[in-house]
């Protein structure tokens, strides 16, 4: 066979598998059809029970959760960047998203922080990932809470998004507790698209957050 034809055969053979592989190196193959439980309890259940109680005529008039904000600041780190890339490794593991290190915005002499300092991490999930970390938190982690007596009602900003506080980042089950150096406090930020207070509780009272009040 000809140099030519041999390459012409390659080039068919390597055409060939290029066609039958659906993810390129270093990607993860997902199911077309996979839908998070909690989105699908949001189509299924959330928005149907919303529209009942509020008096919506289209389901695009019902508030969703746009984003989740998930950080820990890290204020010790600022000396130790061993212990900020614990915190990071840390959040990349809770959130299945790669966390990003958050810097200092302006400077405190007090606690030795210069503007620029590396002092926590941060990451934001959206659409699918956002729906499987709300499935794990509110089933998993909340539960394993000490002396966990139900989430705060009030800690609304009056524009429909949710902020509270982790004492611990160990509730979470992806977290090895007995390889963990450093206990973390965290923030969580759920950030929805209702226009206020009460359609925002409502709506996270349907992915089942237990409100104590």
């Amino acid at each position: 066979m000809s140099e030519q034809g041999t390459k012409a055969k390659k080039g068919a053979a390597k055409k060939e598998v290029n066609a039958g592989t659906k993810v390129s190196v270093g990607e993860t193959s997902v199911d077309p059809n996979y839908v998070p439980r909690f989105k699908k309890r949001y189509l299924e259940v959330v928005r149907p029970q919303m529209m009942e109680q509020f008096g919506y005529t289209n389901t695009l008039q019902v508030p969703r959760i746009d984003k989740i904000v998930l950080n820990i600041g890290a204020g010790e780190a600022a000396a130790d960047q061993k212990k900020l890339q614990a915190a990071v490794n840390d959040l990349t593991a809770i959130a299945g998203q790669k966390a990003v290190v958050t810097r200092a915005k302006k400077a405190i002499a007090g606690f030795k922080i210069r503007a620029g300092l590396p002092i926590g991490a941060k990451v934001t999930l959206r659409r699918d990932r956002m729906y499987e970390f709300l499935d794990r938190f509110v089933t998993m982690a909340l539960p394993r809470v000490r002396d966990f007596r139900g989430l705060n009602g009030k800690s609304f900003d009056g524009r429909g998004n949710y902020a509270m506080g982790l004492k611990e980042h160990i509730v979470f089950v992806e977290i090895d507790y007995d390889k963990t150096e450093t206990v973390w406090g965290m923030d969580i930020i759920v950030n929805t698209t209702a226009k206020t207070d009460e359609e925002a509780k409502a709506l996270l009272k349907g992915f089942q957050f237990p409100f104590m009040n």
